[in-house]
């Protein structure tokens, strides 16, 4: 089917809430590289928002994929296990910057079930129900993760009451003038205003934010949270579910602060394209819960769980982590000589491979009109671009760390053609 007999059938069958904008459909691809019905090619700067670190279709998470595939594709580990949905919850258990020396992990299928599943085992371990989060969050979809998120448009408007005991401070960002300081007064604040700390159960916390506009969070932040969590008893939640998995440099983002969370929570690519998230916690809090009180049935899915141990071995095997950081410091000079070259062009700022810049009018002030243009250019051009932020004015990069030289070059180039040509 062409492109516009699959647009015919989605503007007639897809709700509109879940579709995509984007009229071309996705036929085969390849690294960061696709290919829509129609035949054209696209370069792939998105990656699945942030799910395809290793690119589309990797070799090795093909081959564990079809391997497990003629073995056992579903039983629900809820009802037996098999040998892969536990040998992940191992590697997870060892390579999590998570309090020890005793830990175990629990698999979902989507990032925003592993926070709902963290804020239960949270509620549990303490017995307390407070969950703070920050400005510009985004913890996923569901009506508990709504709350927690940090925007209203377009995740939360037309939803109604969100769930409560749910609180919110400013996320340290000096760009918009957000001292390190004011956002841990501010929670100080939240102690005395709306929420005892005898009360609260953990602080929740992208170590670099996704959607909220890739602000990264300083080591020296973190640890001060860490500091204040411990002062109350609150557990610290690191959300990594876009900044995981190699994005920036490391294998998880709040490795670069020395810190380690009491819950990490990850997925997108975990898996490299398969449904799978993961909550990994000290043993003691993971076990807080009772028997049975966590899980589904597609959670941890063999096909997945095959694929996220694949993925594991090609890290190490391809030195990705190492390549992650080249990549980061290749666009971070990229988005220097925009600054320099473009008037709105401001702000660029990269932890290894997570990597954004803004877009500003003459007065400075944040500029979503530009920023969707851009979009809407460089999708003319063949490459898909996604913008993020609390002001809709951020351009990140999630291309493949495994892109070739040669299509990262072509895909910079077309951002800098198109930037000329928006004046």
């Amino acid at each position: 089917m062409t492109n516009q007999e699959l647009n015919e059938l989605k503007n007639r069958f897809v709700a509109n809430g879940a579709a995509t904008p984007n009229t071309a459909f996705a036929e085969r691809a390849e690294n960061a590289e696709l290919w829509d019905a129609d035949g054209q090619r696209w370069i792939d700067f998105a990656g699945g928002i942030g799910v395809l670190n290793l690119g589309h279709r990797h070799p090795k998470v093909v081959a564990a994929v079809e391997a497990q595939l003629k073995k056992v594709m579903h039983t629900s580990a809820a009802v037996i296990s098999y040998a892969p949905y536990v040998q992940l919850c191992q590697k997870l258990c060892e390579l999590s910057p998570v309090r020890g020396p005793e830990r175990k992990a629990m698999l979902v299928n989507t990032g925003a079930e592993a926070l709902e599943n963290a804020v239960k085992i949270a509620r549990a371990a303490t017995g307390r129900s407070g969950i703070i989060t920050f400005d510009g969050a985004f913890h996923g979809r569901t009506m508990m993760t709504l709350a927690m998120t940090g925007k209203v448009l377009p995740y939360k408007n037309d939803f109604g009451p969100m769930p409560g005991d749910v609180f919110r401070a400013p996320f340290p960002n000096p760009i918009h003038g957000i001292s390190e300081e004011a956002s841990l007064n501010a929670i100080r604040t939240l102690f005395k205003t709306d929420i005892a700390p005898h009360r609260t159960a953990a602080i929740v916390i992208e170590p670099v934010q996704g959607e909220g506009g890739f602000y990264i969070a300083s080591p020296d932040y973190l640890n001060a949270l860490r500091a204040l969590c411990d002062e109350h008893g609150i557990l610290l939640i690191a959300d990594e579910v876009q900044s995981g998995f190699a994005r920036t440099g490391k294998l998880f983002a709040l490795e670069h602060s020395g810190i380690e969370a009491d819950i990490l929570t990850t997925a997108k690519s975990l898996a490299n394209g398969m449904p799978l998230s993961a909550v990994v916690g000290s043993a003691k809090v993971m076990d807080a819960s009772g028997p049975n009180s966590l899980g589904g049935t597609y959670s941890g899915n063999p096909l997945a769980c095959a694929a996220a141990l694949a993925v594991i071995e090609a890290i190490d095997e391809e030195d990705i982590l190492a390549r992650s950081e080249q990549l980061g410091h290749r666009l971070g000079e990229r988005f220097k000589a925009w600054e320099s070259r473009f008037a709105p062009v401001a702000h660029g700022r990269h932890l290894g491979a997570m990597a954004a810049f803004e877009l500003l009018d003459g007065n400075g002030n944040p500029d979503a009109a530009l920023t969707q243009a851009l979009c809407a250019k460089v999708r003319e051009k063949g490459l898909i671009l996604l913008s993020c932020g609390f002001y809709a004015n951020t351009i990140r990069i999630l291309v493949p760390i495994t892109v070739p030289e040669s299509v990262l070059e072509e895909g910079l180039e077309i951002i800098e053609a198109s930037l000329e040509a928006l004046g």
